[in-house]
């Protein structure tokens, strides 16, 4: 049934790999009711994500893998000083986010790990975003390891066995899957989920 329900998703060719956004509508995307919030709408086969009084967002509501995948997308920051991308992802059962731009507007990493967040564990790096520009963000969880990329180059690679993943409550309407931007303005696009091997 979950195979089944992935191959009708728009854009995809196999129930291994999918496009969860086809340029023209939210489909099984919801607008995420934080309180607050800006507007959400499509321009230019993106979704924009306007500045809201706080979180702005949107909730994939329909089937996804929850272990051994890929999530890749591309994620611009067009007005503001906060994360553009934060991108709330399972982990088995269990949420984490990876947060793009944060805390001024440098700081990424995820949120939580052992109950510390992007600014306080082994994941923080600092990068220097440009406003206007796309980044391409892969993201990919296995049993053992979470890890990242931003336009190729790896900024996380951490070992999760034995590790308390969790996110912060602020996003705990993402769950178990959502992409938010924090008093900033960003755009998304190009959204895929591929299945990969379990080793």
């Amino acid at each position: 049934m979950l195979l089944l329900a992935l191959v009708l998703i728009g854009g995809c060719n196999s129930p291994e790999e999918m496009y969860l956004f086809d340029g023209k509508t939210l489909g099984q995307w919801k607008i995420t009711d934080f309180g607050g919030q800006g507007d959400v709408y499509i321009e230019d086969e993106s979704i924009f994500l306007e500045r809201g009084n706080y979180i702005t967002g949107i909730t994939w509501t329909g089937p996804l893998f929850r272990m051994n995948y890929e999530i890749s997308l591309e994620a611009m920051r067009i007005a503001g000083n906060d994360f553009f991308c934060g991108l709330t992802f399972p982990v088995g059962e269990r949420p984490c986010t990876l947060i793009l731009g944060g805390w001024g507007g440098r700081l990424c990493g995820l949120s939580s790990i052992d109950g510390f967040d992007a600014s306080e564990n082994e994941t923080t790096t600092f990068i220097p975003f440009e406003n206007g520009k796309w980044y391409k963000i892969v993201l990919r969880v296995t049993p053992e390891k979470i890890e990242a990329w931003l336009d190729n180059v790896q900024i996380v690679n951490i070992i999760t066995t034995d590790r308390d993943i969790d996110i912060r409550v602020e996003v705990e309407l993402s769950r178990p899957l959502g992409i938010a931007t924090w008093m900033t303005t960003g755009a998304i696009r190009n959204i895929r989920l591929r299945k990969i091997a379990a080793n």
